[in-house]
């Protein structure tokens, strides 16, 4: 073995040891800070006692507010962010734009438009004046939810469709039908809520701001379901997304089918988008600032590009819902309008910076 290449091997070691090393730092960060979540509230934790309750231990009024209320809504943060950032970053690469989200391909905002039509045609949405911490709720979820989810995967469908017939669509394209079908939708939630009473559009404003708290131990079972299944294809598919990263005349060079690899992301990335939103509500910049934070610490390879997006997206959405309970407590901030003053900044940063990478 040549000098020569030996230096590039040990190269490669390098740089494959400082990525991973970027992943794992990242993934304890977001456990320790999954803990102090849990611990963290009105009645406060020790970190010793939420995990004796995870092991099934500990004392009952603990391990009752543990079980029942706090991890269920920091394990829906994790999998919800790391649901929209996995999907953000597959976006961003089969379009070739680094703008791609749910958002902009119409998939959050069709969500609203289905939860909208659930809580006013279907009844979905109730007030409650017990108190004013929780004014409004939704009377049943579980349509809210279907409608949302439907509505949201109309979207990528419609998208998908226009790919098929138009040919020649391309990633732009793409993002202009999504931004088309946005408007649409956003115009049929202004028309339903228009026609409703205080009421409906109380509990359809409500259902917009996001809510981690609505999704139990069901709905958790779905959303690891769904995000684990597509974190397998991502990861199956991580070299044809590094080629086409490099440019799609490249990727066809390298035997890769641009067409089909772009069509089947963006269906499986939309839809995944799709499941997380119709369960907890709008939640806004995860999926867009995620990926490109981790951009600056991994580049491009999506062999590590991809798991680290999901640590990322989990830990920013743990931190802002933790930042929404604690900061006014016993009030809790909406989600959703948290993740938007704190990804707002965050990504008029990175623009102003330009999306460089660390390759």
């Amino acid at each position: 073995m040549t000098d020569e290449r030996i230096t590039l091997l040990q190269s490669y070691s390098a740089y494959a040891r400082r990525k991973r090393l970027v992943l794992v730092i990242a993934f304890f960060a977001t456990i320790v800070t999954a803990l102090f979540a849990v611990s963290a509230g009105s009645l406060h934790i020790p970190v010793s006692e939420v995990i004796k309750a995870i092991l099934g231990n500990g004392e009952a009024q603990a391990r009752m507010i543990i079980m029942s209320i706090r991890l269920p809504r920091v394990i829906a943060a994790i999998l919800v962010g790391a649901a929209l950032a996995v999907s953000g970053a597959v976006m961003q690469c089969v379009l070739q734009n680094p703008l791609a989200s749910a958002s902009t391909l119409g998939v959050s905002q069709g969500a609203a438009f289905g939860a909208a039509l659930g809580i006013i045609v279907f009844g979905g949405g109730v007030v409650n004046s017990d108190s004013a911490a929780t004014a409004v709720s939704i009377n049943n979820p579980y349509i809210v939810t279907l409608c949302a989810f439907l509505c949201g995967s109309l979207s990528t469908l419609v998208v998908i469709l226009l790919s098929q017939f138009k040919k020649d669509l391309g990633p732009g394209g793409v993002i202009l039908a999504g931004v088309a079908l946005s408007s649409l939708f956003t115009g049929g939630s202004t028309l339903l809520q228009y026609f409703a009473d205080e009421t409906l559009i109380s509990a359809v404003v409500f259902w917009t701001f996001g809510n981690l708290g609505s999704a139990g131990w069901s709905e958790l079972l779905i959303l690891t379901a769904v995000f684990f299944t597509a974190m397998v294809y991502f990861m199956l598919n991580r070299w044809n997304y590094n080629a086409m990263e490099n440019g799609a005349d490249t990727a066809k060079s390298l035997g890769v089918n641009t067409r089909a690899v772009m069509l089947i992301g963006m269906g499986i990335s939309s839809l995944t988008a799709a499941v997380a939103v119709s369960f907890v509500g709008i939640i806004s910049f995860v999926g867009l600032v995620a990926p490109h934070m981790m951009r600056r610490f991994v580049g491009n390879d999506y062999r590590y590009l991809i798991p680290c997006s999901a640590v990322a997206g989990a830990l920013l959405l743990i931190l802002a819902d933790t930042f929404g309970r604690l900061i006014i407590a016993p009030v809790i901030l909406p989600v959703g309008a948290i993740t938007s003053f704190l990804g707002a900044p965050i990504f008029l940063f990175l623009l102003f910076r330009g999306f460089k990478t660390n390759d």
